[in-house]
């Protein structure tokens, strides 16, 4: 609960020491006394604490330092609802299987959560057609979640709940922005009383994790039925300038996890949306969807 009921977001930038050892120096920092080794044992403890957050953003040492302040300030801009040069894009691939545990090395460190997604019917919220008559959104909804903590590396279940809810904007130019903020339980309650009926509860199990620098999350769904077992594969990462459906598998600026049976990648389109997206999942059948 302390870990995320209290920060909407954890940036950590990786020490020089991993990626960057040439700058890496005790001579232009009085309080720095670890070594190169002693820093990234530290900076992978801390890492590890982290992991878990909703809202986990590694930044590496891909670039140079001017460079590594750059994407955070993007990033942070982002996630305050300021313009951003800096495009940080969602990949999504689907699993053969559900990640077998057992099989993760020694030193990559996991938690599972338990996750509850409720669509809230909200008749104030605008229609399409008026949205697109007046601004540069083509839709909007919202949701709240309960995120449940799990085990950590197969420990038993700690029972710690944590509650937010998220708006969803979707732009003429294909972007989506969230806007999240975390609300107490009595919220969580008074607004799953105006839950959407025309839409199921989702319900999941995800496993989150960092491999290679990047954080992973694992969206496995338990409900509605007609998708248990689906299993998702997130990751995001910052892209310039250019689009991120246009790059190719093999060129995705970060290392896949090996230990997870991988398919294929999860497009933008509107019948992969349809098929995986987790708003036209609930769509209890029958139901229309604007």
């Amino acid at each position: 609960e302390i870990r995320e009921g209290r920060y909407n977001a954890v940036f950590h930038l990786v020490t020089a020491a991993e990626g960057a050892e040439n700058y890496y120096t005790l001579e232009n920092n009085a309080v720095r006394s670890e070594t190169p080794e002693m820093a990234r044992q530290l900076d992978q403890m801390t890492r590890a604490a982290w992991v878990g957050h909703p809202k986990l953003v590694v930044f590496d040492n891909s670039t140079n330092f001017e460079g590594k302040l750059q994407r955070l300030v993007n990033a942070t801009a982002k996630l305050v609802g300021l313009p951003s040069s800096l495009a940080r894009s969602s990949v999504k691939f689907l699993l053969y299987r559900k990640p077998q545990l057992h099989l993760f090395p020694p030193d990559v460190k996991y938690h599972v959560f338990e996750v509850e997604k409720v669509y809230i019917y909200d008749d104030r919220h605008r229609s399409k057609a008026t949205l697109q008559e007046d601004s540069q959104y083509v839709e909007e909804y919202s949701f709240i979640r309960k995120r449940t903590q799990g085990g950590v590396d197969g420990g038993a279940t700690d029972g710690g709940e944590v509650y937010g809810q998220t708006i969803v904007k979707r732009t003429n130019d294909g972007q989506e922005i969230e806007i999240k903020r975390i609300i107490s339980n009595r919220e969580y309650t008074n607004l799953y009383k105006a839950r959407d009926m025309s839409r199921n509860v989702v319900r999941q199990t995800r496993v989150s994790f960092i491999w290679s620098m990047q954080s992973f999350n694992v969206h496995i769904y338990s409900e509605p039925v007609k998708v248990r077992d689906l299993c998702v594969l997130h990751c995001q990462f910052e892209e310039e300038l250019s689009s991120v459906n246009d790059i190719p598998r093999d060129d995705i600026p970060f290392e896949l996890p090996p230990f997870l049976d991988i398919g294929r990648r999860i497009l933008p389109t509107k019948e992969d949306s349809k098929r995986y997206g987790a708003y036209s999942i609930s769509l209890i059948d029958g139901s229309d969807e604007d």
